[in-house]
């Protein structure tokens, strides 16, 4: 598996042709204690870019957007209880959804770990 990172503060854990997504732990911190998730419904069509995803903190309500196109094939249920998840465990526990890649090559122009880390480093 691997793990690529967007300037939006999004992560996608890639493993063959799906992708699991979430926010950073960057992107977290910033935001604040998040108090609601509103997921993707599954099945829905998204493009890169998109924005199937938002999340609502004390702060801000801040659209999640997609790093990849495909199709939603999965939502982290358990945000709905408890989307402190987001806070406390980002970049495992806390994912928001998964997708099926329709196009592998548009992981090509996101950061790995340390190009991530050297972005927020300047941040």
């Amino acid at each position: 598996m691997t793990t690529y990172y967007t300037q939006d503060h999004e992560w996608i854990e890639v493993d063959g042709d799906l992708g699991t997504v979430g926010i950073t732990d960057y992107a977290q911190g910033q935001l604040g204690d998040i108090t609601y998730v509103d997921l993707p419904e599954v099945g829905a069509p998204v493009a890169k870019g998109a924005a199937p995803c938002v999340v609502d903190s004390v702060k801000a309500a801040s659209d999640v957007f997609s790093p990849v196109s495909g199709t939603i094939v999965a939502v982290n249920e358990t945000l709905a209880d408890a989307p402190e998840l987001v806070n406390t465990d980002p970049e495992t526990g806390g994912w928001l959804f998964r997708v099926t890649l329709s196009d592998p090559a548009e992981l090509t122009g996101l950061m790995d770990k340390a190009a991530y880390e050297a972005f927020v480093k300047d941040l």
